[in-house]
């Protein structure tokens, strides 16, 4: 317990001072408020911890967990959803909460969960303490699963929308955040488990959950300041002017993302797009990229090469994946590997480095560049450039 307290002072400063940071933001967005949100939990879930420890017990059994894994699904949907709107049903994924705090307050004299030791005890308290502990598993297990979907989906839809890898825009942090989240409350609990059953541990498992929450804590707020909103991104830049995402973002409009995107489905659907007229925009997309070699932009999305084009993104994307077989990531990087390849046998770039020719060439990064290089060529950039200069006379 020496140990301990020192860890949770430390956690609930940090804690605090995050998310009052993040909720003094100008303007603050819906999942800024879900980040602040979240940190305060944690912030009072360390402080009720401190004041059972020391002072007095005013629960009967921890409550403030089951918030954790609803606040960071929706903080996952509103990111990769920013102009949805944040709806009353929302709150519906309280409700174990609330069911549970009810019941640890009305019960706080009453000893529930005095140690894990007398888990199994046959009191009259066996079948909540039971409960509670399922109701927990599950309710961790499925956020962290369904947050974990939520990533992955979104970074497919990227596919069709950004010619680029970036940690800001692809959320691998959460991904990573919410694997780890799960796994650490995992093994606390089968720690836990073995404990009743055993009692051979030198160390509480609750207590030592709270060293997990502080390192949580703190690795979940330095990404999540430093992590951008990504409506410019998913919608567009010159789509989020426009009065519907000015109403979606004012809650105003009762349409959601999703609604939109099934909008979009449907309009994709019955775009009346010609195979005529979308060979046509396949052969102007494929002139201006030999023209005017927009994937020299390190950052270039889908809207980007829309406005350039004056094609629809949505024809875009429907001729791209349609008549030529690519989605627009694969796309463009298809474009900067020849680039890079056709530098490689110039001989004016011959002093340049590899990772100079990929930067100009529209690579983002050294890793992206090595991964879609091999993909594309099946060599690493060395590898080929050694097949080159063999292949010379």
């Amino acid at each position: 317990m020496e140990i301990i307290e020192p860890i949770l002072y430390i956690a609930i400063s940090q804690t605090f001072f995050a998310g009052l940071l993040i909720a003094c933001k100008k303007p603050i967005s819906i999942p800024d408020r879900l980040m602040a949100a979240f940190l305060f939990m944690i912030f009072f879930d360390l402080i009720f911890a401190v004041v059972k420890i020391n002072i007095i017990t005013f629960y009967s059994f921890p409550f403030v967990a089951f918030t954790y894994g609803p606040i960071l699904y929706l903080y996952v949907k509103y990111m990769t959803e920013p102009a949805g709107k944040f709806k009353i049903s929302n709150y519906l994924h309280f409700i174990p909460f609330v069911i549970f705090f009810v019941i640890s307050v009305i019960f706080r004299s009453d000893k529930i969960f005095t140690d894990l030791t007398g888990f199994l005890v046959a009191d009259k308290y066996i079948s909540l303490r039971i409960v509670y502990s399922v109701c927990f598993l599950l309710s961790i297990t499925a956020y962290s699963t369904i947050t974990f979907l939520t990533i992955i989906r979104h970074q497919r839809r990227l596919k069709d929308l950004v010619s680029y890898e970036s940690g800001k825009i692809t959320l691998n942090w959460l991904k990573i955040i919410s694997i780890s989240f799960y796994t650490a409350f995992f093994i606390l609990f089968i720690l836990g488990g073995i404990n009743i059953f055993i009692d051979f541990l030198p160390f509480d498992p609750y207590y030592t959950l709270f060293i997990f929450i502080a390192i949580f804590s703190f690795v979940y707020s330095f990404y999540a300041i430093k992590q951008p909103v990504l409506a410019s991104v998913l919608i567009g830049s010159d789509e989020i002017t426009t009065s519907n995402v000015r109403k979606n973002l004012a809650g105003e409009d009762n349409g959601t993302v999703a609604s939109a995107q099934n909008t979009k489905k449907k309009r994709y659907s019955r775009s009346g797009l010609s195979k005529s007229q979308a060979k046509k925009n396949l052969d102007s997309i494929l002139e201006f990229m030999d023209r005017k070699k927009p994937y020299l932009d390190r950052n270039l999305t889908i809207y980007d090469l829309s406005q350039q084009t004056g094609i629809s993104r949505h024809h875009i994307t429907q001729v791209l994946n349609d008549l030529h077989g690519r989605n627009f990531f694969t796309f463009i990087n298809e474009y900067r590997v020849k680039e890079v390849i056709s530098r490689m046998k110039n001989p004016a770039y011959k002093n340049y480095t590899l990772l100079a020719i990929a930067y100009d060439s529209g690579f983002n990064s050294k890793s992206t560049f090595n991964t879609i290089f091999k993909n594309i060529t099946h060599l690493t950039p060395s590898q080929y450039l050694e097949k080159l200069k063999s292949e010379r006379p």
